[in-house]
């Protein structure tokens, strides 16, 4: 009996390495200046869905967090606890989270930076996922920073 249970002990400690080997290894994978923008770019098209954290419907924090997710990553699930919670940059580089303040003083609205101030969000009631130009004047103006989850 002993000898079992030493055995299940060790099976589930190689199976729970292995597991975390793989979610770091997704992480190093993925992000390699383009990695989390290729996972974004399948969804492209997904209707906008008030609280939709899924490819039937997303909001734009359901979006990035659902993204992020399948990088290896955990987000917060609101845009502006997003941007409160991750680290501050100047620059976004391609996979960052680009934020703005569409009604307020107060972030509330993400998306993924793929480069040439572009990015991909979902972005409102009645539309779907899609990049956007943040040189256009709705964007520029409303543009709160660039926050990342990465090393710089």
């Amino acid at each position: 009996m002993r000898f079992c249970t030493v055995l299940t002990i060790l099976l589930l400690a190689v199976a729970l390495q292995a597991e975390t080997t793989e979610i770091a290894d997704r992480r190093t994978t993925v992000y390699d200046g383009g990695g989390i923008v290729e996972i974004a770019k399948k969804y492209l098209g997904v209707p906008y869905k008030f609280g939709g954290q899924t490819p039937e419907g997303f909001d734009c924090s359901g979006f990035t967090g659902y993204v992020y997710k399948k990088a290896g990553y955990k987000l917060a699930r609101d845009a502006s606890v997003q941007y409160n919670e991750m680290k501050p940059i100047k620059v976004p580089r391609v996979g960052d989270l680009v934020f703005f303040k569409i009604d307020d003083q107060k972030v509330s609205h993400v998306g993924i930076y793929v480069g040439n101030l572009t990015f991909i969000h979902a972005p409102s009631t009645g539309k779907k996922v899609s990049f956007a130009d943040m040189r256009i004047s709705y964007w520029k103006q409303r543009y709160a920073g660039a926050r990342t989850v990465f090393g710089q």
